[in-house]
């Protein structure tokens, strides 16, 4: 019978790190006796054997390689996986793609699922900050490749990523640039650094242009479309008291929620509100007007996310495998229809009074 138990939930019981678990599982040097003898003896009373995790297949590739994204939903992580696959697929890899749906425990369930599948190489966009759940990967010497966001763990690791707070800068330099100075944003998680940048660079880009940043005009979402629909209620709720012309959202479905709520309270884009997205693909260019948008470049990553994992793959027992690379890709702006020029009021009574 199969043990219901995961290594995790073991290692939660003996009060030790999955890690610890991990190495004495695979035979590591690195574990004291006492404490593998320990670890061994719960194995076998949870009716979790080492032959579960297989470690036999650590000898003999499985070319299968991990990807876990946050939400298969968006076309961005859509088109980053097709990259991969182009790339690893022609050296014979196949993949497997688990959706975490933004959740910390959907993360960790799937870590375990592709360790004990003992898959060659993973790539995750991580939700979970600390990172412990992937530490096993690490140890096992099995390549891992961070996008989107990265962990907060003390190790060199691999990453392609886009330069966030650049994507933050293109987007109110353009705002700026039309007169805009009322200019809200609508954030994802600031705990996780790809939040944090978009941020970060929204704050310095309204600085360096002499604008005071208006903590009220900043909404805190967690990348879902529920929550960018939320968070702009709240802006145009409370619009009268803390009034702004335009508004940057910082993720796809954040943005299409956003949208939804501008259109039910009647306004008009770019008419009533300037808006510039992020990662808001419309192939069909059936959206009027078009939104202004940051886009990731989705099919380069993937294709630098594959070359990355095949490197490492082939040089696995190489000295320059320590030598972990952080690759930060330019995002670009798509301008369309939905921002306009903005005219003050003192512009306006201006022009009234010429």
């Amino acid at each position: 019978m199969k043990s219901q138990y995961t290594l995790e939930d073991i290692a939660k019981k003996l009060n030790i790190s999955a890690s610890t678990v991990s190495r004495a599982v695979n035979n590591k040097s690195s574990v004291k006796k006492e404490t593998r003898d320990r670890i061994m003896k719960a194995l076998k009373e949870y009716n979790y054997t080492p032959n579960e995790v297989a470690r036999s297949l650590k000898l003999n590739a499985t070319n299968l390689i991990g990807i876990i994204i946050p939400d298969i939903r968006e076309t961005t992580f859509a088109n980053t996986i097709k990259g991969i696959d182009k790339v690893i697929s022609a050296a014979g890899y196949s993949i497997i793609v688990c959706d975490s749906n933004e959740s910390k425990t959907k993360e960790a369930h799937y870590l375990d699922i592709l360790y004990q599948r003992r898959v060659d190489a993973l790539v995750l966009a991580t939700v979970e900050l600390k990172g412990r759940q992937v530490l096993r990967f690490l140890e096992d010497d099995i390549p891992v490749v961070f996008i989107d966001n990265l962990p907060k763990i003390d190790r060199s690791i691999d990453a392609v990523l886009i330069d966030n707070m650049k994507a933050s800068e293109l987007a109110i330099n353009r705002l700026v640039s039309l007169g805009h100075d009322q200019i809200a944003t609508i954030i994802g998680s600031i705990e996780e650094t790809t939040g944090y940048d978009r941020m970060i660079g929204y704050e310095r880009s309204l600085t360096i242009a002499g604008i005071k940043v208006n903590r009220n005009l900043i909404m805190y979402g967690d990348y879902k479309e529920e929550s960018g629909y939320n968070c702009m209620r709240m802006l145009l709720d409370n619009r009268d008291k803390e009034p702004f012309t335009a508004v940057y959202v910082t993720s796809e479905m954040m943005s299409v929620g956003a949208l939804k709520a501008i259109y039910e309270y009647g306004l008009k884009i770019p008419d009533d509100l300037s808006f510039i997205g992020f990662d808001v693909y419309d192939k069909t260019g059936l959206i009027n007007p078009g939104i202004d948008t940051i886009m990731q470049p989705a099919n380069e990553i993937g294709l630098q996310v594959a070359e990355l994992l095949l490197k490492r793959l082939e040089n696995k027992d190489s000295p320059t495998q320590s030598f972990k690379h952080k690759l930060l890709l330019d995002p670009y702006i798509e301008l369309k229809q939905s921002c306009k020029l903005y005219r003050t009021r003192k512009t306006l009574t201006s022009s009234v009074a010429d």
